[in-house]
């Protein structure tokens, strides 16, 4: 298989729920968050007040809620890099906006004992896929039926040219009115948010 044909077909199981590639997709990617966080990560406050382990696991968590909502086209690894490393680093813009963090005493930081890999882990708990299903459920229930029926589309992994063909509509209005709709959920939710307008 070549590695574009890999590529699509891991991004596809990821859509489809498929934990195996939910746990190598962390494999492969999470160093590479890591690493964006850690070159962010310059201001010796933010450095004490702020665990690149957090920031990755609450990435990661928000990227696989949207990729299984079908609000990603990701063709090559290299553009999967991209948006990863850009949601790293708009959630270390808005935690690094709390003042709390500033002020947050570094005696107190506990090490997270569990790592990235905690929500994401092939042997995490069964009362954790749980979890990560029930908050894909709150997605859903949150969404327009006009939403959800464009995050149902997307996970069956139709492109946004045959929605658009199907039902009205350009394709990149199509993406645009799921994009707003997940970062109005995930605002609701306390989740981070993705600008990429």
């Amino acid at each position: 298989m070549s590695e574009e044909n890999a590529f699509a077909d891991l991004i596809r199981r990821v859509r489809a729920g498929d934990q195996d590639a939910a746990v190598e997709l962390v494999r492969q990617y999470e160093p590479a968050i890591r690493r964006a966080v850690k070159i962010q990560l310059r201001d010796h406050r933010l450095r004490r007040a702020l665990d690149a382990s957090d920031i990755c696991q609450s990435v990661l968590g928000n990227f696989f809620v949207r990729a299984a909502l079908g609000q990603f086209d990701l063709e090559k690894p290299e553009s999967l890099l991209k948006l990863l490393a850009t949601m790293a680093r708009n959630k270390l813009a808005t935690k690094a906006r709390h003042p709390q963090v500033v002020r947050r005493d570094y005696r107190n930081i506990e090490a997270d004992s569990q790592g990235p890999n905690a929500l994401l882990a092939g042997d995490a708990s069964p009362s954790q896929h749980a979890a990560r299903k029930d908050l894909l459920a709150v997605v859903r229930q949150r969404l327009t039926e006009e939403e959800r029926y464009l995050a149902e589309q997307r996970t069956k992994g139709k492109q946004w040219a045959d929605i658009a063909a199907e039902n009205g509509g350009s394709p990149e209005a199509l993406r645009k009115k799921l994009t707003r709709a997940l970062d109005r959920v995930a605002g609701e939710l306390g989740l981070e948010e993705i600008r990429h307008d």
